[in-house]
């Protein structure tokens, strides 16, 4: 293996800094971050030329990019183009994400999958399937007629699915999916998440014990909190067993509303940010079509023509900024809800989300204003600003 050395630039490991130190790459993995001066004098030099070297941020949630949704085109170059779009904008890993569809197109997706995973495609960390087992009550923008109950051969399909992915992720919603084949999904690996939903706390709180794990976008499509009855937003901030997706782009949850939810959650569960984009990121599209429905792009928001939201006009580094500058959070804490509690939701923490020996070589480097300088996978640049 070719061993790199990354240096000119301050690292986060994702739990701490380092000064006047060194990246070094075995190949596609994290050897060690060393201080200059022990350099190994046979490595390969890349110079970042300042600015700050962090772990590569990591998405639950992407339904598109690059002017393409997975629901339209559910290929490996449908897959192959979204990853390439995200990772203009630090994304190093992401679950390509399928809105409420036809069992047809599940399959189509689920093949595309495994297509990505042969051709180890770069970014792919799996799949995201939002529905359709979601409550019609709060379907968002998912096409009702396609919103139907689980059913064994639903569940089947899904069971297919079992060790094909490094992750494998579902939105549903308990008044279409019962405890018990939560129970079976998680048992096969799955990352249940609880979403598009009118439930009651106490629902919630008995799913998160037949295997729930995650609330998909907290505060979108889902019952809010009240001082009698807490709702899924109750839940998804007492429980420590759940994790919590979030969108911060200002639009789909207000900044107040967002530090609320950060200084309330209750551990071990972490809240993770993602962006639930869609095909405008990365083009200029004016609009799109959702399931035959016109989706227009106005002023940083995507919605149907009666408002409705329709998923979020924002990219990762842009999520990094809103939180570190609008909410004036940490930039620690803030790249480790871009990175490392997004790892530990989807259970890659064992090689990804941080900056350790053996984990996989997944950065971004930045300028100290956080613009984009390259996106690197696996120990190769991807993307050069």
């Amino acid at each position: 293996m070719t061993l790199t050395a990354i240096t000119g630039a301050r690292i986060f490991d994702g739990e701490t800094w380092h000064d006047d130190a060194v990246l070094l790459l075995d190949g596609a993995r994290v050897q060690a971050i060393v201080p200059v001066r022990e350099m190994p004098s046979n490595a390969t030099v890349v110079e970042a030329e300042g600015g700050i070297l962090v772990p590569g941020f990591i998405d639950l949630q992407v339904n598109g990019g690059g002017g393409v949704m997975l629901n339209d085109e559910p290929t490996v170059e449908g897959l192959r183009t979204i990853c390439q779009a995200h990772a203009r904008f630090g994304t190093t890993a992401l679950l390509p994400t399928l809105i409420t569809n036809t069992p047809d197109i599940t399959r189509s997706v689920i093949a595309a999958g495994k297509d990505a995973v042969r051709q180890k495609l770069p970014g792919f960390a799996g799949l995201h399937l939002e529905g359709p087992h979601l409550s019609l009550a709060r379907k968002g923008a998912h096409d009702p007629s396609l919103i139907r109950p689980m059913e064994e051969s639903d569940l089947e399909l899904l069971l297919e699915c079992r060790d094909l992915f490094p992750a494998m992720m579902i939105t549903v919603a308990p008044e279409n999916v019962t405890e018990e084949q939560v129970s079976q999904l998680a048992a096969a690996g799955f990352i249940v998440s609880i979403g598009h939903t009118d439930s009651t706390f106490e629902t919630v709180e008995r799913y998160a014990r037949a295997g729930a794990r995650t609330v998909t976008h907290l505060f979108n499509a889902m019952s809010p909190l009240g001082h009698r009855e807490p709702g899924v937003v109750g839940a998804a901030l007492h429980s420590g067993n759940l994790h919590a997706g979030l969108i911060a782009d200002g639009v789909h949850v207000h900044p107040a509303a967002m530090q609320i939810a950060l200084r309330t959650k209750q551990g071990p569960g972490r809240i993770f940010i993602v962006t639930d984009a869609m095909s405008p990121i990365g083009t200029d599209l004016a609009s799109f079509t959702l399931n035959g429905r016109e989706i227009l792009r106005r002023d940083g928001r995507l919605t149907l023509a009666d408002g409705t939201l329709a998923g979020a006009d924002i990219d990762m580094l842009a999520s990094v900024r809103f939180l570190h500058q609008r909410l004036e959070l940490p930039l620690e804490e803030t790249l480790r809800m871009v990175s490392l509690h997004p790892a530990e939701a989807a259970g890659l923490v064992d090689r990804k989300g941080r900056l350790k020996p053996g984990f996989d070589g997944d950065f971004v480097l930045l300028s100290d204003a956080l613009e984009m300088k390259s996106t690197w996978i696996g120990g190769k640049v991807v993307h050069q600003a």
